[in-house]
């Protein structure tokens, strides 16, 4: 073999090892080139990448909005166990909210994903009352939650005599974040292949254990999202909230009745404000806030990935 065919043939050898996001590659001044012979696909790039900078230069201007005027103001009175009006202490709010959380999730997650399950692999395809479920779900995930909290007020506060208490705040945002799930969670089921179900029969494996072993967790990654967004929702609430579970800055002593009122951190956010009084103390309660919210995201997705990677 001459030099010049083994010169070619370690091209080629190469060539197949190369790595393949380098396979259909397209260059920036192949791009651009393509572009300006279409001036609409430039003047369309252009504002998708204006819009993607506008989107990110927003959240980070608010991130550092907040940062800026409640970093300097946080101190140790505020984290005091007990509120009192010297101190302002919001871990009275931060523990209602880590609960009202946890207790949301626990009424809306099971209803939800069930109802997801029987949607997909239960019901029969064309049924009626399945047409009717999903309107009922997309109507019900448009509402303003102003609506949900007057409809708290007067079922569960008034009607039911349970009065401001963290229940009828609990009942009142399951109702309001279990369409978010249904949709998600059927989203995800759909989107798992058709020969995972074929081949779990094939196996001799039974409608249940198919759905519980094979779908679900599947499914996990698109159900996890859907419960990541609902505890944004339920943690930055508060229009409801203030017509349902009240505005007591103690830790309630029951779940309803009287001394069960409770406030959560953006109720809480919302009274300092209003006041007046403690304008950079909402501030830092703002910052609080932001730190929940992005541990509760950082172990979400921790979950999730420990649970695709033992299942991979």
């Amino acid at each position: 073999m001459t030099q010049t065919s083994k010169t070619a043939v370690q091209a080629a050898e190469m060539s197949s090892r190369a790595p393949e996001k380098y396979i259909n590659r397209v260059t920036l001044g192949a791009r651009l080139k393509q572009y300006t012979r279409s001036p609409l696909s430039l003047i369309l790039m252009i504002l998708v990448m204006l819009a993607a900078v506008f989107s990110v230069g927003m959240l980070l201007f608010i991130i550092a909005y907040i940062l800026i005027n409640g970093v300097p103001h946080l101190t140790a009175e505020q984290f005091a166990w007990e509120y009192t009006t010297e101190n302002v202490s919001m871990m009275p709010a931060i523990i209602n909210t880590l609960s009202m959380v946890a207790m949301t999730l626990v009424i809306a997650v099971p209803i939800g994903v069930f109802a997801a399950v029987y949607l997909v692999e239960y019901a029969k395809r064309g049924n009626k009352l399945v047409k009717i479920i999903r309107v009922t779900t997309e109507t019900l995930s448009g509402i303003p939650s102003i609506v949900f909290g007057l409809f708290g007020y007067l079922m569960f506060n008034l009607s039911l005599g349970w009065g401001f208490s963290i229940l009828a705040g609990v009942v009142t945002l399951a109702m309001m974040i279990l369409p978010l799930i249904i949709r998600t969670t059927e989203e995800a089921l759909l989107a798992v292949p058709d020969s995972y179900r074929e081949g779990s029969f094939g196996l001799g494996a039974g409608k249940m254990r198919t759905v519980f072993r094979v779908i679900l967790p599947t499914a996990v990654p698109g159900i996890m999202s859907g419960i990541i967004l609902a505890i944004g929702r339920i943690v930055g609430e508060s229009a409801a909230l203030i017509f349902t579970s009240g505005s007591g800055h103690s830790l309630p002593g029951a779940l309803a009745g009287s001394g069960s009122s409770a406030a959560t951190l953006t109720v809480h956010m919302y009274i300092l404000s209003t006041e007046g009084l403690h304008v950079n103390e909402a501030f830092a309660s703002a910052v609080v806030l932001l730190v929940i919210t992005f541990i509760i995201n950082l172990i979400s997705d921790l979950i999730e990935r420990h649970i695709a990677k033992k299942k991979g």
